[in-house]
């Protein structure tokens, strides 16, 4: 914060350690105006008495309620906040929760390096004065564009550019009791030949009442002239401008001296000139933008092409084994991805990863980690999942991090002669595993799921990942299977066995395993995906599945 700032932002520290709390408030002291709470309830009390804080800090680990809930709790009610963790590298799930809910803006590690930790700090105030600005700049232009609605909702009536030019004029003309009203469009400096034309009255004034020498000179002069001609018409040429750019000329004439326009008419015509201009633009560079976006839905249509040649479309038919995998994303492109690796030992690599974001930087993102994941699984020796996760990280970190992105997903070797399954999973959907032998000869209702919960952070958060690798031996009749969070969060319909109601509910992981519960026959993916998209028409994330049955 700049010493000469008028007024200090607002920004709360909350900590239960006196220490660390002074410390906090006499680093900020200066550059903000600091409020000191020592638990999350304190804050929030303090919040109810303050007001919108521009940045919060908060410890994690406090008692009663630690960091996390605590800024939960001010989503809602402050959501400009700029929302900053204090966390030590142990609380790996605790960071997890925070960064999926989408509450923390960044996170620092204790003991922090006072630098790093005013450095963010800038970052985030100059990230709330950011959004400040633009809610109260667009405040600003709606109160603007209603004063001229009435006028511009006829001029706005269509974006074909011809049609628009005759409407300015009719429009223009007839609001403001012109007896003849004429727009020409200019290009560079030159007045076009094409001429629209206003007139009520045919046996009144015509286009030969204003003085093309005066409409000439507004070109050049890119000014309104007001000009009284002898014959009793008198005229005024207003330009049609729209970043410096000049789009055409606007004249209007009235018969007899007695009738003038005001100046205050003047400047409301001039005003709607403005806002004319800027449609007059729009509908210039409409049929431009239809050519583009059909441009751009060609190449997003190749380039979801080579992303869906990216994931593999086939691998070989195993033994012991059945694979199957799905992807689908929202947008043309996606973050979402899945890997299916036969490594040369003999073992099967599985994976799904999860890009933070959609559209294209996320596929970008996606497109970069199957390149380093492939080159990873394709050393001699088959890897260690935990070593795999760690050179992923090493790779992407630095990308990630600057561009404001993470990575989600697991990455799991199954050995088929052993029967043996390590996996790692990097802060996404824990992995299901479940004996699909026991759904075909129990009763569904009785077989329990296994969720795999050993989990570390999302590739891109830390330097170096952290987080447990796990493992599980399976027996034939078991599934795997891997998904993303656009399954688990879909929107799905699920009813009330004992009510019969219907709810429109998220499935979460549960919710899944009720599906895989009643599932006929065999799994199959697609059949399972259909049955879930059925019940959302917008697909608002994308959708990723795998599955791994032991025969």
């Amino acid at each position: 914060m700049g010493q000469g700032d008028k007024i200090k932002l607002k920004l709360m520290v909350v900590d239960d350690e006196p220490d660390n709390l002074d410390l906090l408030y006499r680093t900020f002291r200066r550059d903000f105006q600091v409020c000191k709470a020592e638990s999350g309830v304190k804050a929030l009390e303090v919040l109810d008495n303050e007001g919108e804080m521009a940045v919060i800090i908060s410890d994690q680990r406090m008692p009663e309620m630690n960091g996390t809930e605590f800024l939960g709790k001010t989503v809602d009610r402050f959501p400009d906040t700029v929302r900053i963790l204090l966390t030590g590298y142990t609380d790996v799930e605790d960071l997890v929760d925070a960064i999926n809910a989408g509450q923390v803006f960044k996170y620092i590690t204790k003991p922090w390096n006072p630098e790093e930790l005013k450095s963010v700090v800038q970052q985030a105030a100059d990230t709330y004065k950011v959004v400040k600005q633009r809610t109260n700049s667009l405040n600003r232009s709606l109160r603007r564009e209603s004063l001229f609605n009435e006028v511009m909702s006829a001029i706005r009536g269509s974006l074909d550019y011809s049609s628009m030019l005759q409407t300015i004029a009719q429009t223009v003309g007839s609001s403001f009791r012109a007896n003849y009203a004429l727009l020409q469009p200019v290009e560079g400096d030159r007045l076009l030949p094409t001429v629209f034309s206003y007139q009520p009255d045919s046996n009144g004034v015509n286009s030969s009442a204003l003085n093309e020498a005066l409409l000439q000179q507004t070109v050049e002069s890119r000014q309104t002239t007001k000009y009284p001609e002898g014959n009793g018409a008198n005229q005024l040429i207003v330009p049609l401008m729209y970043q410096q750019d000049l789009l055409a000329v606007l004249g209007l004439c009235q018969e007899g001296n007695h009738v003038l326009w005001s100046t205050e008419e003047i400047q409301l015509i001039e005003g709607v000139a403005e806002q004319a201009a800027l449609a007059l633009s729009q509908a210039k560079l409409y049929q431009r933008t239809l050519e583009l976006a059909q441009q751009m839905r060609q190449e997003l249509e190749v380039a979801r092409q080579i992303q869906t040649n990216l994931l593999r479309q086939s691998w070989p038919d195993f033994e012991t084994v059945k694979v199957q995998a799905c992807c689908y994303p929202a947008r043309e492109v996606g973050g979402d991805f899945f890997e299916v690796y036969v490594h040369a030992s003999g073992d099967i690599w599985i994976a799904v990863g999860d890009v933070s974001g959609k559209g294209v930087p996320a596929a970008l993102f996606m497109a970069s980690s199957i390149s380093v994941m492939r080159r990873e699984l394709s050393v001699e020796i088959s890897p260690e999942p935990e070593q795999v996760m760690l050179n992923l990280n090493s790779s992407l970190a630095d990308d990630l991090i600057s561009n404001n992105h993470f990575i989600t997903m697991v990455v799991a070797r199954y050995t088929p002669s052993t029967g043996h399954l390590a996996y790692c999973n990097a802060g996404h959907v824990y992995p299901l595993v479940w004996s699909n032998s026991a759904l075909e000869t129990q009763n569904p209702d009785t077989v329990e799921p296994n969720f795999l919960k050993a989990r570390g952070v999302p590739i891109g958060i830390l330097p170096v990942w952290r987080g447990k690798a796990g493992q599980i031996d399976l027996q034939p009749g078991d599934m795997f299977l891997l998904t993303s969070d656009g399954i688990t969060e879909a929107t799905v319909t699920l009813t009330d066995s004992s009510t019969g109601e219907s709810n429109r509910v998220m499935l979460q992981q549960e919710g899944l395993w009720k599906l895989l519960q009643h599932e006929k026959g065999s799994l199959n993916l697609d059949n399972l995906l259909a049955r879930i998209r059925a019940d959302n028409p917008v697909q608002e994330d994308d959708q990723t599945i795998l599955s791994l049955e032991v025969l």
